[in-house]
């Protein structure tokens, strides 16, 4: 295995490029049941028959547990509107037409959302009345199970040198409701600092999904009190500031 070609480096891995694989390299105090979920997640996703890179082997290299799938050679949806800033809608079209067919799909093995999100609010950094809400709104909203990425975003889709679009990093897929997995993404805009692609981005999804914004808006308190369990300090105090559950009554 050469990992001399540096494709990626994160807070807890490093992504490396050895010919046609693809290698995710985990710091070694990562955990290794997180690492074995994430594999299996995508394992599982792969049997939808959504074009993913496909698993190779989990293996340990140096004491460090790692996954190596096949390497997609294209660019990503961020680097081609950085590239072309005109097709930017374009492009746009292209993500939400792509995340609706994944919502199209179902996973019964995956784990379920609502499960995930009550546990990431009860250690969330806000108040005992606030999480109570919270979690009450979270019990109250439809079940659904269709299959959510949980962190669908330009930067994970790679346009192959064919046209072909592949999905990338499924390490937090769930089953659930997808106006949920909408608000993640609509708040990655903010986080990104483009706030004119979030609109755009919020309206181009409920008219193509024929939802309500009201109903994806009532997901962003949630969301975000989830995502704020992880993330540096500037994230979570954005976040944070969307976890007012009256703004969205």
């Amino acid at each position: 295995m050469n990992l001399d070609k540096v494709i990626a480096v994160r807070n807890t891995k490093t992504i490396y490029r050895d010919g046609d694989k693809c290698i995710k390299l985990f710091n070694e105090d990562f955990s290794k049941a997180d690492v074995l979920n994430e594999a299996l997640n995508q394992a599982r996703v792969e049997e939808t028959g959504l074009n993913i890179p496909k698993i190779i082997e989990v293996t340990t290299v140096d004491g460090k547990w790692a996954i190596v799938s096949e390497f997609i050679k294209g660019k990503t949806l961020s680097q081609l509107i950085k590239e072309n800033p005109a097709e930017k809608e374009r492009y746009l079209e292209e993500f939400v037409d792509l995340q609706l067919l994944v919502q199209s799909k179902t996973c019964p093995m995956l784990n379920k959302l609502k499960d995930k999100m009550n546990r990431k609010i009860a250690e969330a950094e806000i108040d005992a009345t606030t999480r109570y809400d919270l979690h009450t709104r979270l019990e109250g909203m439809p079940k659904h199970n269709k299959l959510c990425h949980g962190d669908f975003w330009m930067s994970n889709i790679i346009i192959a040198e064919d046209n072909t679009p592949y999905i990338l990093d499924w390490s937090h897929a769930t089953q659930g409701n997808a106006s949920a997995d909408a608000a993640r993404t609509y708040l990655l805009f903010w986080l990104n600092g483009d706030i004119d692609g979030a609109k755009k981005y919020l309206d181009l999804f409920c008219k193509k999904s024929d939802t309500a914004r009201q109903y994806v808006q009532k997901w962003m308190p949630i969301v975000a009190a989830s995502q704020s369990v992880k993330g540096n300090a500037k994230e979570r105090e954005f976040l944070l500031s969307w976890v007012d559950v009256v703004d969205y009554e």
